[in-house]
């Protein structure tokens, strides 16, 4: 996608503890009627939809429509299925991520905001961030460490198929971290940047609470 191409405004899905990043893909399952709503004129459109965390508090846990935080990543829809059940299966591909301007008032069911990409340009770009896999060999097995603890399966062997980028986005994801400190690796602006923030995170982690996981 181009520069040009950008929208000025998207229909934003918010998603607690849930993140996209640029250049991965997340399958989605669509069954509020109100996104299925806003899946349905994406489809009619650009295909694209915004996903950004709410801000959750005790204050706000049963609020419609909670505060949103500033930055999100918007996504192309890849992939379109529709269930008997009337639910939509959809893959989403991570293009770019976007900052708030503010939030767009209608009479639709989903939210709408006005958004500005010009600090995430760089998302569009394919080249390739210096960092080897033996540079990560220590924070992989830290977050290896965690994963297992908290009962995660993670097919390590495939991750490092992939491009570097793309497997340290997927565990970014994937992560047993908080809200917060997923919000911390989303907005890292460089992948040596969200490498640091992962490691940064994982020091915070005592291993030993996890000791007595019970996997699910």
């Amino acid at each position: 996608m181009k520069k040009d191409d950008l929208p000025k405004k998207l229909a934003v899905f918010p998603l607690s503890n849930f993140i996209i990043f640029p250049k991965t893909s997340v399958p989605l399952n669509i069954f509020e009627p109100r996104y299925i709503d806003m899946i349905n004129d994406s489809m009619k459109t650009n295909k694209l939809i915004g996903i950004i965390q709410p801000k959750i508090s005790k204050e706000n846990i049963y609020d419609f429509s909670p505060p949103l935080h500033q930055i999100g990543c918007m996504g192309k829809i890849t992939t379109f299925k529709e269930t008997e059940d009337s639910r939509f299966i959809i893959e989403l591909k991570g293009i770019i991520r976007f900052e708030v301007i503010k939030e767009i008032q209608s009479n639709k069911k989903y939210r709408e905001c006005e958004i500005n990409f010009s600090n995430f340009f760089e998302d569009l770009e394919n080249k390739k961030e210096d960092i080897k896999f033996s540079d990560l060999e220590l924070i992989f097995k830290d977050l290896k460490s965690l994963f297992e603890k908290r009962g995660f399966i993670i097919n390590w062997k495939a991750l490092e198929k992939q491009s570097l980028d793309e497997t340290i986005n997927a565990l970014a994801m994937a992560s047993p971290f908080t809200i917060e400190e997923k919000q911390i690796l989303l907005e890292a602006k460089s992948l040596a940047n969200r490498k640091t923030k992962i490691s940064e995170i994982l020091t915070t982690y005592s291993f030993d609470q996890y000791n007595n996981t019970t996997i699910q």
